[in-house]
């Protein structure tokens, strides 16, 4: 009787860290997950956008990264946990220089979040110089 009380003991502290970890998931909500930037002129120099965000989950949000599939696009992210109920956002850029025509690009964020990852998109039509 003594081996299975010690047993069911061994086993509770086993799982209860693990239902405990479950309980503090963070949840990323953006507002919006894409931006058309519209008409943008090659020699306007770089355009951005705040894409903002809002951890509703229990646990603290931590972003491991943000990446652009291209150097023409540059995001900036918190790199200081958010905690739950707070807002951030992540600052996208987009360089036009020698890029004339429509554009349409991804920014993976990766994050502790349930789900892990949430995509990005930025798109708008790049006028060429001198028009």
């Amino acid at each position: 009787m003594k081996k299975q009380i010690l047993l069911i003991i061994a086993i509770l502290c086993l799982l209860i860290p693990a239902l405990a970890k479950e309980k503090t998931q963070a949840k990323i909500t953006f507002a919006e997950k894409s931006h058309n930037f519209g008409i943008v002129k090659e020699d306007g120099g770089p355009v951005s956008y705040e894409f903002q965000f809002l951890n509703d989950g229990t646990g603290n949000l931590i972003i491991y990264e943000a990446t652009a599939q291209c150097g023409c696009t540059k995001p900036e992210y918190p790199k200081s946990p958010v905690a739950p109920g707070k807002k951030g956002k992540i600052k996208v850029t987009y360089n036009p220089i020698g890029r004339p025509g429509p554009f349409e690009k991804t920014v993976t964020v990766k994050t502790n979040a349930k789900g892990g990852k949430a995509r990005l998109k930025i798109s708008g039509n790049v006028t060429p110089k001198g028009k």
